[in-house]
C-alpha cells in the first residue's frame, strides 16, 4: 500500500503530540495487528511492515505450510505457499500479505481506537515526565476555564489547576488573565496527569524572593524560614554568610521596590523580614517584631517558649485576631505564651507558693517540688490523686520514684489532715498563640525593612 499521506499523517501526530515519531510508528504497527486479529482470529502470528520513508504498510500472516490446513490462521498447503514463495518448502513459513479491504469497518474502528488511546498514553506519559522534575519551581499559565472553583491554566503543552484551597481568598480571575503558581504536586491519574499549582503554599513566597532577590538566588542571603497567612500577612526569617550584606535590606531593595514587587503579586500581602538568629530566644523576640519583647524564657523539653513585655506591647505582639502570634510561631516552630511583666510576676509567685507547699512532702527537692509544679501538680492532694504512670511523665520521677513519690504524699496527708491545700492556679492574662488565642484589635503592620 503506498500512500505518502500517510508519512505526513505521521509526523504530523509526532508533532502535535510531541512524541517520538518511531512510536507512532510502532503504535500504528500495534493497532494493525490488533485489527487483523479482530478480522483473522486471535492467534500471533501477524506482523507489520511501515517503511517510514514511503508510507508503505503491508500487515503479514506468517503461516506455516503443511499438507492439510486445519487452522487457516497460522496454516497454508504448499501449493497455495509456491504462489506466494516459489522456495517455499513443507514444514517452512511463508508470509502472506493481508488485503486491508478485507478488515472490514470495525477492525479498522478497532485500529484507530488503538492508536488514539496509545497516543493518548504517550502524551500523558510526556506530559507526566517533562513536570514531574519541576515539582518545587514555579510556573505560568493562562487562565483557560473556571471550574467548582478550581483555576484550569493553559501551559502551553499541558494544563495545571490551582485548587480552590490553594488560591488567596481575595483574588479573582477571569479567562485571559495569566496567573503564576508553585509546582507541589504532579498526579498520574485515569485521565491524565494533574499538575497542581498553589498561590498559598509557603514556598511559593520563598520562590518570590529568590527570583527577586540576586543575592537569594547567588546564595549569599539564605531563607530559613517563612511563615503565611496567604492574602493577610506573612513573615520570613533571612541570613547573610557576607558581613558586608545586610539580609534585611537585600530582600527589601531600594526604597522597598523587592518587596513590593512580591506584595503586588500576592494582592498586597503584608510582609515582614525579620533577621534569623541560632538563638532561640533571641530569633523568637524578632519573630514577635514589631513588638518589643524584653525577656525570653524557654522550656526545650517541651519546645515552648514564654515572652515577657511591657503592657502596652500585648496588643502589638499577638496582633489582630492574634494574627502576630501565630505567624510567630510559624516562624520559630515553638509554642509560644506572651504575658506582661506583671502577671510575669504574679505566676512566679504562685509558683513559690506551690513549690513550698509540695516541698513539704518527705522526699520532695526543690527541683523535684519545680518539676511537679511545671508539669500541673501544684497542691499535694493532686500528686495523690494522680497515678503513679502518670507521674512518671514528671522529669526527675521516672522508675520506682513516681510511687515512692506517690506514697510519702499519701502518708503526709493521713498525718496531716488539718493542713489547707494551696489554692488552685486563677486563670491569666497571658495570650498562648499554640491555642490562637484572640488578641487586641491592634493590628501589626509590616516591618518590610
Amino acid at each position: 500500500m503506498e500512500n505518502l499521506n500517510i508519512v505526513e499523517a505521521l509526523t504530523q501526530i509526532a508533532r502535535e503530540k510531541s512524541v517520538d515519531r518511531n512510536l507512532v510508528i510502532q503504535t500504528l504497527s500495534e493497532a494493525l495487528i490488533s485489527a487483523a486479529k479482530k478480522r483473522y482470529g486471535n492467534a500471533d502470528n501477524f506482523a507489520v511492515d511501515i517503511d517510514a520513508s514511503t508510507g508503505r504498510m503491508a500487515v503479514v500472516a506468517n503461516k506455516t505450510v503443511v499438507e492439510e490446513v486445519l487452522d487457516p490462521t497460522t496454516q497454508i498447503t504448499l501449493q497455495d505457499a509456491l504462489q506466494i514463495d516459489e522456495h517455499a518448502q513443507l514444514g517452512g513459513v511463508v508470509a502472506e500479505q493481508l488485503n486491508f479491504a478485507e478488515f472490514g469497518r470495525n477492525a479498522i474502528q478497532t485500529a484507530k481506537q488503538v492508536l488514539i488511546q496509545r497516543m493518548r498514553e504517550a502524551e500523558r506519559e510526556r506530559v507526566h515526565e517533562a513536570f514531574a522534575p519541576r515539582v518545587g519551581q514555579i510556573e505560568s499559565g493562562v487562565v483557560q476555564q473556571i471550574s467548582h472553583g478550581d483555576i484550569i491554566l493553559n501551559l502551553g503543552k499541558a494544563e495545571a489547576a490551582i485548587p480552590l484551597k490553594e488560591q488567596i481568598r481575595r483574588e479573582r480571575y477571569r479567562q485571559g488573565d495569566t496567573v503564576r503558581g508553585y509546582i507541589f504536586e504532579v498526579l498520574k491519574v485515569s485521565k491524565g496527569p494533574q499538575i497542581l499549582l498553589s498561590r498559598t503554599h509557603p514556598e511559593f513566597l520563598k520562590k518570590l524572593f529568590s527570583i527577586e532577590v540576586p543575592e537569594i538566588s547567588d546564595g549569599i542571603v539564605k531563607i530559613h524560614a517563612v511563615a503565611r497567612e496567604p492574602g493577610e500577612r506573612a513573615k520570613i526569617a533571612v541570613s547573610s554568610n557576607d558581613d558586608r550584606v545586610d539580609p534585611v535590606g537585600a530582600c527589601v531593595g531600594v526604597k522597598g521596590s523587592r518587596v513590593q514587587a512580591i506584595v503586588r503579586e500576592l494582592s498586597g500581602e503584608r510582609i515582614d523580614i525579620v533577621p534569623w538568629s541560632e538563638e532561640a530566644s533571641v530569633f523568637i523576640s524578632r519573630a514577635l517584631s514589631p513588638a518589643a519583647v524584653s525577656r525570653v524564657i524557654l522550656d526545650h523539653r517541651r519546645k515552648h517558649a514564654t515572652a515577657i513585655v511591657e503592657d502596652g506591647q500585648l496588643s502589638l505582639a499577638i496582633g489582630k485576631s492574634g494574627q502576630n502570634s501565630r505567624l510567630a510561631v510559624q516562624l520559630t516552630g515553638w509554642g509560644l505564651e506572651i504575658i506582661t511583666h506583671d502577671k510575669y510576676q504574679e505566676r512566679h509567685s504562685q509558683i513559690d507558693g506551690y513549690q513550698q507547699e509540695l516541698r513539704r512532702v518527705p522526699g520532695v527537692s526543690e527541683l523535684i517540688a519545680l518539676s511537679l509544679v511545671t508539669s500541673g501538680f501544684t497542691t499535694i492532694a493532686s500528686v495523690v490523686e494522680a497515678t503513679a504512670e502518670l507521674l512518671r511523665t514528671v522529669p526527675g520521677l521516672e522508675g520506682a520514684a513516681a510511687s515512692q513519690v506517690k506514697e510519702s504524699a499519701q502518708n503526709y496527708l493521713a498525718e496531716h489532715p488539718e493542713k489547707e491545700l494551696a489554692p488552685e492556679t486563677e486563670g491569666d492574662n497571658g495570650a498562648n498563640a499554640d491555642t490562637a488565642a484572640a488578641g487586641s484589635d491592634h493590628s501589626a503592620p509590616g516591618t518590610e525593612g
